[in-house]
């Protein structure tokens, strides 16, 4: 099976890691830790595309990754969300917020500009989630 990841999605993050069906990214806005999932197979846009098997295995990883997002320091509340209004390639944004960030308590998306992360800040993060997801 081959998969390519959406130009967008490449250019506005960074490679976490893979779990089974997912290649794991980090969303370069330093204003909150951002995952997203991509299921690594290609001419996916809805998740009604998947196998009922990868579908269930989808399912597991958004639960693994939301557990994740909610033991990352000052994570309260984490939300989960799959759009493709923009990118039509499947893909799952897991976001952790708190009362009070940028965009509390609206959607993340299209409010100011990203904050880039300091590439030692962007290193640690990636390895942090990374091990996590083990």
């Amino acid at each position: 099976m081959s998969f390519t990841l959406h130009p967008r999605l490449q250019a506005d993050t960074a490679r976490v890691g893979d779990l089974a069906l997912c290649r794991v990214l980090l969303m370069k806005d330093a204003r909150y830790p951002w995952l997203i999932l991509v299921p690594k197979r290609d001419g996916l846009a809805e998740i009604d595309d998947l196998t009922p098997d990868d579908a269930a295995l989808l399912v597991r990883e958004i639960g693994q990754a939301t557990r994740v997002m909610r033991g990352f320091k000052g994570v309260e509340k984490v939300n989960v969300g799959a759009l493709g209004n923009i990118v039509r390639q499947l893909h799952i944004h897991i976001v952790g917020r708190r009362a009070g960030d940028f965009a509390w308590p609206g959607p993340v998306w299209g409010v100011g500009a990203p904050s880039t992360y300091d590439p030692f800040e962007l290193e640690a993060r990636l390895v942090g989630f990374a091990d996590l997801l083990r």
